[in-house]
């Protein structure tokens, strides 16, 4: 039996070329006699590393001039406390609330400043997305903040919010963690996006930060120096030792994402994947996924059995069939299939067909 088809939320599956690759390169990086963990980050070797993984991705997501990319540390969760301290001069900064990472994102801002909800679908039980043109946004907000893809709940944005559309010359702040590289990006409409990259780019231990150049310079005074965006910019992502291993790793990602054509084949990819999950859902009698349909994640597909004392059949059979990780988040229960890019379709028709045979066990 080949490798299991692990359906992790994150850290999450890998492409089998990365690691087939890091393994090849573990003991000896291209002749240098050293492995990656060994290399100084200041050293010509990790240099060339930084240097191609950072201007890989920015070719793939067209990351435009005017944005920094950084590599930092902290995940999304410290994000969720380096953002404000960067870009809310102590003011308001607005929330739209549309799961659980939203709402951590809040309560983490209101220590640095005033953090109001403009919208929540909570009412909804997070299955459905509130319309950019309700949402409350004050004339004196410092950023809007959205995660425009909410791991736990399953819901996404198919298209970022235009702000200035809504009369709102406040930046957008997008968590995009559990979605990045799977679509493009219009980042006509972005100021700051951040993510962790144990869900779509590598392992745990990154964290990618895209800003806009005119929001760094701006950072609170007790801002911690390696959090300030302006010394990790001017400083490459290099002020403090940065990942280094999960930067080659990330890189390697990067040059994998450009041989199966880019982004755009991968939203292509995602779509069919979730596709295919989705009707059957639909179709099913047994499995059912909650989410509107109009918001339903292409990465993050959480379903339940509406007899949840099969629960344990279920996953006990799935584990058999090298069908891993799909419990849910324990908030929510239920099931969850992460679909990230590095998931290939075989993965998720496995999927389809052990529901299938095992709803008809069940009849």
């Amino acid at each position: 039996m080949g490798r299991a088809f692990n359906f992790s939320a994150g850290p999450a599956v890998m492409p089998e070329a990365v690691l087939q690759q890091a393994a090849a390169e573990m003991l000896d990086w291209h002749g240098s006699g050293m492995s990656v963990m060994e290399m100084s980050h200041r050293g010509k070797e990790f240099i060339s590393i930084y240097e191609q993984a950072e201007a890989d991705l920015r070719e793939l997501l067209a990351v435009p001039t005017k944005f920094k990319i950084l590599f930092m540390q902290g995940g999304g969760l410290a994000e969720n406390a380096i953002v404000p301290l960067n870009l809310s001069q102590g003011g308001a900064m607005d929330f739209v609330l549309t799961g659980s990472w939203s709402q951590k994102s809040l309560k983490e801002a209101g220590k640095y400043g005033t953090a109001r909800v403009v919208a929540t679908a909570q009412a909804d039980g997070f299955t459905t997305l509130p319309s950019p043109a309700n949402w409350q946004i004050g004339p004196d907000s410092r950023y809007v903040h959205i995660c425009s893809n909410e791991t736990i709940h399953g819901v996404e944005f198919h298209e970022l919010p235009d702000l200035k559309a809504l009369g709102c010359d406040a930046p957008l702040v997008v968590d995009f963690s559990s979605h990045v590289a799977s679509r493009p990006v219009d980042w006509s409409r972005v100021g700051l996006a951040f993510g962790g990259a144990q869900k779509n780019l590598g392992p745990a231990g990154l964290t990618l930060v895209i800003v806009r150049e005119d929001l760094i310079g701006h950072a609170l005074q007790h801002c911690p120096s390696a959090f300030d965006y302006k010394l990790v910019a001017d400083n490459q992502s290099m002020y403090n030792t940065p990942p280094t291993y999960s930067i080659y790793i990330a890189g390697l990602v990067f040059q994998w994402l450009k041989k199966n054509g880019g982004i755009a084949a991968m939203e292509q990819r995602n779509i069919a994947k979730a596709q295919l999950l989705y009707d059957f859902f639909d179709s099913s009698s047994l499995f059912e996924n909650r989410v509107a349909k109009d918001c339903r994640s292409r990465m993050n597909v959480p379903f339940f059995l509406r007899d949840e004392s099969r629960n344990d059949a279920f996953l006990a059979g799935a584990k058999a069939a090298n069908l891993l990780q799909l419990k849910g988040h324990k908030s929510v229960g239920g099931m969850r299939a992460s679909i990230y890019n590095a998931m290939p379709l075989e993965g998720v028709q496995a999927l389809v067909a052990y529901m299938r045979e095992f709803e008809k066990t069940q009849a």
